[in-house]
């Protein structure tokens, strides 16, 4: 599957620009200005998620983190779940497909953060470390609305529909 876009985030807001004309492989936008998208790994929404993966991996070996063996498990599960899901909905080659993926990804991601309110509450990790890796789940979870927002607006189906 090949898409062409082109986003921004800004003050944790995204903003998607969309070609006029959007054809099967080729857009008609200069290269320079549109990402090439040929694999999940390229997309930054998986990048993200895998970023958030691995703090939370480290944040879970903390001594009177790991004890907790519930809650570290959920949490890796939740936070893996979310690059997961991205990864198998970009290989269905179909936007529907991905997008339902997509929306599983948004829900692991808001699972992860809810856990994280946790971890907070049983003075596992620190008020900063809360904010910071809340941050950064509510700055994934608006990508992914926005990409998946794009996606519906997109004439191009898939590649599975070529």
């Amino acid at each position: 599957m090949i898409i062409y876009f082109k986003f921004h985030v800004s003050d944790s807001k995204l903003s998607i620009e969309q070609p006029e004309t959007f054809k099967t492989e080729i857009c008609n936008l200069k290269p320079k200005t549109m990402a090439t998208i040929q694999q999940f790994e390229d997309l930054e929404i998986w990048e993200n998620a895998r970023k958030i993966c691995n703090q939370i991996n480290v944040l879970t070996k903390k001594s009177n983190f790991r004890k907790d063996f519930s809650l570290v498990d959920q949490i890796r599960r939740s936070s893996g779940s979310a690059m997961d899901n991205i990864a198998e909905g970009f290989e269905r080659d179909g936007n529907r497909e991905f997008i339902q993926f997509l929306n599983m990804s948004k829900g692991s991601i808001g699972e992860t953060r809810s856990q994280l309110y946790r971890s907070f509450d049983y003075g596992y990790i620190s008020e900063k470390e809360f904010e910071i890796h809340k941050a950064e789940c509510l700055l994934l979870s608006k990508q992914i609305r926005g990409f998946s927002n794009y996606l519906r607006k997109c004439e191009y189906k898939g590649h599975k529909f070529k």
